[in-house]
């Protein structure tokens, strides 16, 4: 489920390979990114020089030499493959752009929920963002004033894009898991001190290299998180068993015991 820093290191691929390149071909695949990405944009982006990429929260911007930018969105489990226009589909590729290069860029997608759209020059298709959960301008003044009025969870709360964006479902678990938060309370009614707390537990769980020693692991899947999908585990701090609960329809993992203000 890519995150903001899942999302920031594809951006990262995708200017390497794209840069300054020119779009022989850009088209949707399937039906429901059809959709948002009609044969008519097709058209539109033919011709035109990738000049920058850019990310907002869990978009990415393809941003085009007339002023028009495309927008990608992986959702679920979206994510790019490199490779050249000679090169036969993958099976899950949902959208294509092939540039003049020879270069080719699928946008792969098992479930098909990844979107791409293209906005006009002056206009923007992006939802209402909060400040970037990766800004080192973050602090405990921005969040008490954007969560004072929120009368839910503190969990939800941080996965709310208006509020933080980029930080989604696993982040925020592991980051309320950091600062001993139960993830349960009420956002409005949490104090600077503790705010402060969550603040650098966020810049600690998005920046891998800051990780404390004994914490993570570097094996891929759930050993990589302290709480994230590892219910009736044993938390690796306390020695308590993680639960899981569901807010506002997602998965919460979080340990009881030392998880309580």
């Amino acid at each position: 489920m890519p995150e903001l820093p899942e999302v920031e290191k594809a951006v990262r691929q995708l200017a390497r390979a794209t840069l300054g390149k020119t779009i022989k071909s850009a088209r949707a695949i399937h039906p429901s990114l059809k959709r948002k990405f009609p044969p008519s944009q097709s058209r539109r982006v033919k011709g035109r020089r990738i000049e920058a990429i850019q990310r907002r929260g869990k978009h990415q911007l393809l941003r085009l030499d007339n002023g028009d930018t495309l927008v990608v969105h992986f959702r679920m489990n979206g994510d790019w493959e490199f490779g050249k226009t000679s090169d036969g589909l993958d099976k899950f590729a949902r959208a294509v752009i092939d540039l003049s290069d020879g270069t080719r860029v699928s946008l792969v997608d098992r479930r098909a929920l990844s979107a791409i759209t293209l906005d006009r020059k002056g206009s923007s298709s992006l939802p209402r963002l909060g400040r970037e959960a990766s800004d080192p301008l973050l602090d405990a003044d921005y969040l008490i004033d954007v969560l004072k009025r929120k009368k839910i969870a503190i969990k939800p709360a941080l996965m709310d894009q208006s509020v933080l964006a980029g930080l989604g479902n696993i982040y925020s678990a592991e980051a309320l898991w950091e600062a001993e938060m139960d993830p349960r309370v009420s956002a409005a009614k949490v104090d600077r001190a503790k705010l402060e707390t969550l603040v650098a537990a966020i810049r600690l769980v998005l920046s891998p290299k800051k990780r404390r020693p004994g914490r993570y692991t570097e094996r891929r899947g759930t050993n990589r998180f302290a709480v994230y999908d590892r219910e009736g585990k044993i938390c690796r701090r306390c020695g308590g068993t993680i639960e899981r609960i569901v807010q506002a329809g997602r998965s919460t993992y979080f340990c009881p015991d030392c998880q309580v203000e």
